[in-house]
């Protein structure tokens, strides 16, 4: 199959309440021609309603939807030249892989050799070309999500849609099909909008996330700058697992202190954070456990700590530290051999100011 003609995705102040129950609040954001998006989202955010707008199942309460700078708001589902891949791939179990695929070819009435060729072209494109044959019942779930891929990308539609396509498989065929996804998106240049409320997923294959929480919109950005860089509470606790600790800024001797009960005084980095009230954010593998008496190292804060708990999780090791009236969640690599920290054990916890994110109180 050939590269696809690229388009954008366009939300322009999108708004949509189902009775008294506000479901989406004033939604806007661009997607690029060809980019891979992923609305990210805990359950009930809005993500897969915005999936459904774009597809034509719902419509916005205000607002409007374009793609390739159309605006597709008032067209009918089937005549907006949208594919989108559900959850439960939704294939029919008495048809055969291959009628499966032709299914929408032949609802659009095209020569039978035309019908022929996209079928075979799309099966070989996600590597099924000698499972036509088949039914859905004897398909793996990894097959059954292919078959579902080649059917929406046969009919060569502007825009895919996917609509938490790996939730119904393992999480080692999970891991293996996202990848698999990408290339796919890749080798066709579809822009493509992924709805996921895993946020491993999103971050490893996006090339832009949209965060939403009770209908809006709470930060838009790579996944770098979602992890490193976000934009309020929400992101930071919701992406990732990190540290918050409140307190105050102060400023001093030409940079910033962090002041709190609970940690004490800390020389930060702070950016353009100003003085006041506040939190910093602290992933945990940004701190380093080291033993009472051993060298440390003089660009951290050092901080006196006990170990509280410990979760081995394979590459590293998770350990719970009171600070202070605090409990800091600290990651550290595992070595074999190397014993590690038990609970109870005394430790110093250094802090480096480059990675501590103050976040507005």
């Amino acid at each position: 199959m050939k590269p696809q003609r690229q388009v954008p995705v366009a939300f322009r102040n999108v708004s949509l309440s189902f009775g008294a129950t506000r479901v989406l609040e004033n939604v806007s954001v661009a997607i690029e021609p060809g980019e891979f998006f992923a609305l990210l989202g805990p359950s009930g955010s809005g993500k897969s309603t915005l999936l459904r707008l774009i597809a034509g199942f719902l419509r916005p309460g205000s607002g409007t939807i374009e793609v390739g700078g159309v605006d597709i708001t008032p067209v009918a589902p089937w005549e907006r030249d949208i594919g989108m891949v559900f959850q439960n791939y939704a294939l029919w179990p008495h048809m055969t892989v291959w009628q499966n695929v032709a299914f929408g070819l032949e609802e659009r009435k095209l020569p039978r050799a035309t019908v022929e060729e996209k079928v075979a072209a799309a099966l070989d494109l996600v590597g099924l070309k000698d499972f036509g044959a088949r039914r859905p019942g004897q398909l793996s779930g990894g097959q059954q999500q292919r078959v579902a891929l080649a059917r929406t990308i046969a009919i060569e539609p502007k825009v895919l849609l996917l609509d938490e396509p790996l939730s119904n498989l393992d999480a080692k065929l999970r891991i293996h099909m996202r990848g698999e996804l990408l290339a796919l998106q890749r080798k066709l240049g579809i822009t493509t909008i992924f709805v996921t409320h895993d946020q491993e997923e999103a971050l490893s294959i996006a090339d832009r996330v949209a965060v939403l929480d009770q209908g809006v919109i709470q930060q838009v950005g790579t996944p770098n700058e979602l992890y490193d860089a976000p934009a309020n509470r929400f992101i930071a606790t919701f992406v990732g697992t990190i540290n918050l600790v409140g307190g105050t800024l102060e400023k001093a001797g030409g940079g910033t202190v962090f002041r709190s009960e609970t940690l004490g005084a800390i020389a930060i980095a702070s950016g353009t954070a100003s003085a006041g009230p506040a939190e910093i954010a602290i992933r945990p593998h940004a701190m380093q456990l080291a033993a009472p008496g051993k060298p440390l190292d003089a660009g951290r804060t050092w901080l006196d700590g006990t170990v509280a708990e410990r979760e081995f999780l394979g590459e590293f090791v998770r350990y719970y530290v009171k600070v202070g009236t605090a409990e800091l969640v600290v990651d550290q690599p595992h070595y074999m051999g190397e014993p590690g920290f038990a609970p109870g054990a005394p430790v110093k916890v250094g802090i480096n100011p480059a990675q501590v994110k103050p976040l507005a109180a």
